[in-house]
């Protein structure tokens, strides 16, 4: 069952990421962002970086993410915890 759990998850982060780069990529497109998706990144990663650099629409966007996260168990916070490491300019933890 935990395999399964396991898989199933990996599934949903790569639906996210999906999302993440149809919707990204639409704005872009349209040049509403000058920022190219990545596929590596989720939607979460996305609104949370562009919090950190005060984008007004990410502060409006995070609270209802993390607000959906914490009604799933996790802590206050998911966006912003969630940036890869990677857009940050560090090394990836293991």
């Amino acid at each position: 069952m935990r395999r399964l759990r396991d898989v199933a998850q990996q599934l949903l982060v790569s639906v996210d990421q999906l999302a993440q780069v149809v919707i990204v990529g639409l704005f872009y497109i349209l040049h509403i962002t000058d920022a190219c998706p990545s596929a590596d990144e989720t939607i979460s990663s996305y609104v949370g970086r562009a919090q950190m650099r005060g984008a007004w629409w990410a502060n409006l966007i995070a609270p209802v993410i993390d607000l959906l996260f914490v009604l799933l168990g996790e802590k206050p916070g998911h966006c912003r915890r969630n940036v890869e490491t990677a857009f940050l300019g560090q090394a990836p933890t293991p």
